[in-house]
């Protein structure tokens, strides 16, 4: 073991704080000393086991452009070396070749023997994706693809003023100050209103032209029609496509027991190598003393450090300071910033009413798709996994359907104050109005609640610099991650903050500009270039 110079506090053990911990192990000799207000591991990146049948929140793709970040993550967990069990059920060869396309790393065929899903836990899987929309009571692609099928479903005056609206956008551009121009602009106002204007409302609860155009700049980034359109030929060409937008990627890394695996894991080896991980332990105030944290209080104890990194809510980071030592202005933005809370209903049942109609053979023939956007404006369901197919592995029996019912909501309101028990029959009933599933064919059902698990672009969303000028005063603080920094990062963005914060720490840099650059700057955007 050892010998630790200096203790670093980080507080949460998410992606971000488990990452920074790692980092730190590996690259000095700073001890990292971990604290989780809850009792688990991985943030929203968490896996919920329920009667063996395990729910992955939110839906996690383990693939970046960042070559550091696929490494990291196969270092941890290597890749699988003999097909899955469906893959062995439907005499699938295991297939390297988009994956290795994209990110350009080395895909070996010799990581080790006995690399076998059906013998160990221990591994990524290889999974394709494929999500669609389901509106209309049809299923679109999804992102749209301006293909014979759509357009027979839109119907030809849709679809012509679907073009003409784009065409439009090409011709002159709606200024970027809302999330809904910024739709426009790339897609067409027509398309905006069919697929992204309600969706979008049911996510966040208030209407596109309220939201910081800033959301979309972090999650669509630089796709559009023409994009999809282009994706769409390189598919019918076979053109390597490293550069495809994240949005249109159909391969990906995936661990044998959900995402919570991978944190699991990360955590095992931090403990192991000399960190330390409590749980249950919420920080609830933050000493100050010369422009630095001194200490932060935990569970009614005080602790000290030489670093600090967080990955708390900022709106939560800033209440735990003394209101004397924070400026007024400062306080007031950083107690209006708004997060969106998160339900997930785990739905099990024998089958589904929409049948697999595509090409992908699948175990029972149920659809292949890893989740469903719901467009239906009826419903406030917004969106539904199939944990079937993002790995067999989460569902005890095969011969099952495993579902993963997503709602966005306010802690407090309608939806999040049902019980348990009136939440799941809401989610029932929904799934059957939309004639996804029927009532009769539910064997059981389990509600997980996430709070906070939006950071959002609203409230005082717009005045958050102030907010980021008054913590980087502190030259031995760090905020990362997705609610540390108050932005919808990927989880690879997430985990590049963590890793800028340790390269700060061992530069011995106070500007943290670096940090708050990933997933804003064109240099971060899923790019292979990542050091």
């Amino acid at each position: 073991m050892k010998t630790f110079e200096k203790t670093a506090i980080i507080i949460g053990a998410g992606p971000a704080g488990l990452t920074a911990a790692y980092e730190l192990l590996k690259n000095t000799n700073i001890k990292p000393i971990i604290f989780e207000a809850t009792d688990k591991i991985g943030g929203i990146s968490q896996t919920n086991v329920y009667k063996g049948n395990r729910i992955d929140i939110g839906g996690h793709r383990f693939f970046s452009k960042s070559k550091i970040v696929m490494d990291w993550w196969m270092n941890i967990l290597p890749m699988q070396q003999s097909p899955s069990y469906d893959d062995k059920i439907l005499n699938k060869a295991l297939d390297y070749s988009l994956l290795n396309n994209i990110t350009e790393v080395e895909i070996l065929d010799d990581y080790s023997e006995g690399l076998d899903p059906e013998k160990t836990d221990e591994l990524l899987l290889i999974r394709n994706r494929i999500s669609r929309i389901l509106f209309l009571k049809k299923l679109f692609n999804y992102p749209v693809t301006l293909n014979v099928d759509t357009i027979q479903k839109l119907g030809l005056k849709r679809t012509f003023k679907i073009g003409i609206d784009y065409l439009k956008t090409l011709i002159k551009k709606l200024p970027e100050d809302n999330l809904e121009n910024f739709y426009i602009n790339r897609f067409g106002k027509e398309l905006y209103k069919t697929f992204f204007e309600k969706y979008t409302y049911k996510v966040w609860g208030i209407e596109c032209k309220n939201i910081a155009a800033d959301w979309g700049a972090q999650r669509v980034k630089g796709l559009n029609i023409t994009k999809t359109i282009i994706h769409a030929l390189h598919e019918l060409t076979k053109i390597n496509e490293k550069n495809v937008e994240t949005s249109l990627i159909e391969q990906f890394l995936y661990p044998k027991l959900g995402p919570g695996q991978m944190w699991e894991t990360v955590a095992k080896k931090v403990v192991e190598n000399g960190g330390e991980l409590y749980f249950n332990s919420k920080v609830e105030g933050i000493e100050i003393e010369n422009d630095q944290i001194k200490s932060v209080k935990v569970n009614g104890e005080i602790i000290e450090g030489d670093y600090f990194i967080s990955t708390m809510p900022v709106r939560d980071l800033i209440a735990c300071i003394d209101s004397d030592k924070v400026p007024e202005d400062t306080n007031r933005i950083a107690q209006g910033l708004v997060y969106r809370d998160f339900i997930t209903v785990g739905i099990l049942l024998n089958s589904i009413n929409l049948k697999n109609e595509t090409e992908t053979p699948t175990i029972n023939d149920i659809l292949p798709d890893t989740w469903i956007y719901i467009q239906e404006e009826d419903v406030k369901l917004g969106r539904v996994q199939i944990f079937n197919n993002w790995s067999p592995y989460l569902v005890e029996d095969h011969d099952k359907v495993w579902l993963g019912l997503e709602y966005f909501c306010n802690e407090g309101d309608e939806l999040w104050s049902k019980s348990d028990e009136e939440m799941s029959k809401f989610a029932i009933d929904e799934l059957d109005q939309i004639n996804f599933a029927s009532k009769r064919d539910v064997v059981d059902s389990v509600v997980i609640r996430i709070p906070k698990a939006y950071p959002a672009y609203f409230g005082t969303y717009d005045e958050f610099d102030k907010v980021k000028e008054y913590v980087d005063t502190f030259d031995n603080l760090y905020l990362i991650g997705r609610n540390g920094m108050h932005r919808y990062n990927n989880m690879d963005h997430s985990m590049l903050s963590a890793m800028e914060a340790v390269n700060n720490i061992i530069a011995g840099r106070s500007d943290n500009s670096n940090i708050w650059a990933v997933n804003s700057e064109k240099e971060y955007h899923e790019s292979v270039e990542n050091k």
